[in-house]
C-alpha cells in the first residue's frame, strides 16, 4: 500500500479561493449549456418585459404626467429606466425555481457529495442567470430603441455613462439572484419558489419611481419609494443615460442615486448570499 502511494504523485492543493472561483465557474458552464438546450426558457424570459414596453408604451404613455408635461415622449424616455430594472429583478424568479427544481431532483446533494466549494453551486448558479439577464438586458434596449427610447433625451451623457448605467443594472439583478436563491433553498417545490419570488416583487417595483413620478404620491407612500433599493437603481440610470427624472427630493438615495445603487446592491450580495450559503449547507446535509 505504502509502495502504491509513494508511487502516485500527490497534487499540491489549490487555495480555497482559486478552488471556489474554479468551481463556481464548473457549474456556471453547466447551467448555461442547459439554458442553451432548452431555448424556450430564454424565449419566454423574453417576452414578458417586451410585452411591458409596449403596453406601458402605448397604453399609458399620452396619460402620465412627468415633470408637468403628459408627453407621450417624455414618458417613454421616463420609462425604460424602470423597465430594465424591473426586468433585472424579475430574474429573482426563475433563479428560485432553477434551485428549488436542482434540490428537488437531488442534484445539489449529488454536487454536494464532490469535493467542490461549498458556495459554488450557488455562486455558479447566480452567474449563469446573470449571463442570461445580460441577454435578455441587450434584447429589450434594442426594442427600447425601436420604439423610440433614447438616451441624452434630458442633457448630454457619454457611452461610459450609459455603460455604467447597464452595469448597475445587471449588478442589482445579480444582488436580487441571491434573494431568489435563498427562497429556492427554503421551498420544497419549483412552483412554490416561482410564486414567493414574485410576490415580494410587485410591492419592490411597483412602490418606486419605476413606472411614475413619486411627487405624486402621498408623502409617507413617496418616502417609502424613494428609500427602496429599486429606486435607487432606477434614479442612477436616469441620471447616467441623462433621461427625465422625478421630482425633486431631499432623500438620499435619490440625491446620490449612484452611491445608493452601488451600496443597495452590495449589502444585498453580502447579507443574502452569507444567508443563503448557510441554508445551503442545512438544507443538504
Amino acid at each position: 500500500m505504502s509502495a502504491v502511494t509513494d508511487a502516485v504523485p500527490v497534487a499540491a492543493p489549490s487555495s480555497a479561493l482559486g478552488q471556489s472561483v474554479h468551481d463556481s465557474l464548473v457549474v456556471a458552464r453547466r447551467n448555461l449549456i442547459r439554458m442553451s438546450r432548452i431555448p424556450e426558457m430564454v424565449i419566454f424570459g423574453l417576452i414578458q418585459p417586451i410585452m411591458f414596453v409596449v403596453l406601458f408604451t402605448y397604453v399609458f404613455g399620452g396619460s402620465m404626467q412627468i415633470g408637468g408635461s403628459t408627453s407621450a415622449t417624455d414618458y417613454k424616455n421616463f420609462l425604460m429606466a424602470g423597465i430594465f430594472a424591473q426586468t433585472v429583478t424579475f430574474a429573482t424568479a426563475s433563479s428560485g425555481a432553477g434551485i428549488a427544481d436542482d434540490m428537488h431532483k437531488g442534484l445539489i446533494d449529488r454536487f454536494r457529495s464532490l469535493p467542490m466549494a461549498r458556495g459554488a453551486v450557488l455562486t455558479g448558479r447566480t452567474l449563469a442567470d446573470l449571463v442570461q439577464t445580460a441577454l435578455t438586458l441587450l434584447v429589450l434596449a434594442t426594442v427600447a430603441l425601436l420604439v423610440g427610447w433614447r438616451v441624452g433625451s434630458d442633457g448630454g451623457t457619454n457611452a461610459g455613462k450609459v455603460l455604467g448605467a447597464f452595469g448597475l443594472l445587471l449588478l442589482l439583478g445579480y444582488a436580487f439572484t441571491w434573494i431568489g436563491a435563498l427562497i429556492g433553498l427554503s421551498v420544497r417545490t419549483p412552483e412554490a419558489a416561482t410564486s414567493g419570488g414574485l410576490i415580494w416583487l410587485f410591492p419592490v417595483t411597483f412602490i418606486s419611481n419605476a413606472f411614475v413620478d413619486t411627487g405624486n404620491m402621498t408623502p409617507w407612500l413617496r418616502h417609502i419609494a424613494e428609500w427602496n433599493p429599486f429606486s435607487a437603481t432606477v434614479q442612477a440610470c436616469r441620471v447616467l443615460f441623462a433621461n427625465p427624472g422625478q421630482s425633486p427630493s431631499d432623500a438620499w438615495p435619490m440625491v446620490h442615486p449612484v452611491w445608493a445603487s452601488l451600496i443597495y446592491s452590495l449589502l444585498i450580495i453580502l447579507i443574502f448570499r452569507t444567508l443563503a450559503v448557510r441554508k445551503y449547507r442545512s438544507a443538504t446535509a
